[in-house]
């Protein structure tokens, strides 16, 4: 036996120890990837706050001591979860409007030439610039803030829509004739499938706003939510616990990005798998 561990008849190691530190050393370099960034950043926000002590920035410990104070609580039912609710269903409804909508105006040259003017035009105004309209005509309840939610959201994804509708390959189409291909059919099989890459753009962009938008709206005469919360500890110079109110966004946007990255690859897997493919043509 050799005295560095057993080896094969032909003089070579087991495949498996080998195997298993090729799989830590991946393990490790991934995980350096994924968090060696936020650990500097707040190494760096730690030594700031030391070195440059203010109220108004906080170290990370007493941040954190505030977060677990405050968000493991009963804020989680009274502020975060119906912040999450508003969300998703502002989100869904600009979904389903958006791409709705982009595939009627997308798949007609008439209705796309009427409907240009008007998209371009309210594409152009900011979402937060109508939350005091939609609050006089909504009032102050939860249906304003999804109202918010969906004036913002529904931009990114009826234009991606449009323009993936535009970009259906004429041979795919001509031939999707061919076969028959009509109405809800040609829908589900063609136009559908062929624009799916630009609409899951539309959504990914929409998502960022949404968040933006939830906290915009709970700001304005709200009782709970997440951006109520941050604004009544602003008001109140709790400032650890505003900073924790913060985390609490940046890990529910993180959070979100994480679940919907994984529903793109699951809806996008043929195309991503074609992506590959050329890619090792090229």
């Amino acid at each position: 036996m050799s005295p560095a561990g057993p080896v094969s008849a032909a003089g070579k190691r087991p495949a498996g120890p080998l195997r298993r530190t090729g799989l830590l050393r991946r393990t490790a370099l991934r995980l350096l990837r994924v968090l060696g960034l936020p650990v500097l950043l707040i190494l760096g926000w730690w030594a700031y706050s030391v070195a440059e002590p203010t109220f108004y920035l906080p170290t990370p410990g007493r941040v954190a001591t505030a977060f677990t104070e405050v968000w493991f609580s009963d804020r989680i039912t009274e502020d975060v979860l119906p912040s999450v609710g508003r969300l998703l269903t502002g989100y869904a409804l600009a979904g389903l409007l958006g791409v709705g909508l982009g595939v009627a105006i997308g798949s007609s040259r008439t209705l796309r030439a009427a409907a240009e003017p008007v998209l371009e035009f309210f594409r152009a105004v900011p979402p937060p610039v109508l939350v005091p309209l939609i609050m006089l005509l909504a009032g102050l309840d939860t249906t304003m803030k999804v109202l918010v939610i969906v004036s913002g959201c529904v931009w990114p994804v009826l234009l991606n829509t449009v323009e993936g509708v535009r970009a259906v390959d004429e041979v795919l189409a001509d031939t999707g004739r061919c076969f028959g291909l009509r109405g809800p059919a040609r829908l589900r099989h063609l136009v559908l499938p062929a624009a799916s890459p630009q609409i899951m753009a539309g959504l990914r962009q929409a998502l960022s706003i949404g968040i933006i938008l939830m906290v915009i709206g709970e700001m304005f005469a709200s009782t709970s939510g997440i951006g109520h919360t941050v604004v009544l500890f602003q008001r109140g110079f709790a400032i650890p616990e505003m900073w924790s109110g913060i985390v609490v966004l940046g890990l529910l946007g993180f959070g979100l990005s994480l679940a919907f990255r994984a529903a793109e690859r699951r809806i996008l897997a043929w195309h991503l798998a074609r992506g590959e493919e050329r890619g090792r043509h090229a």
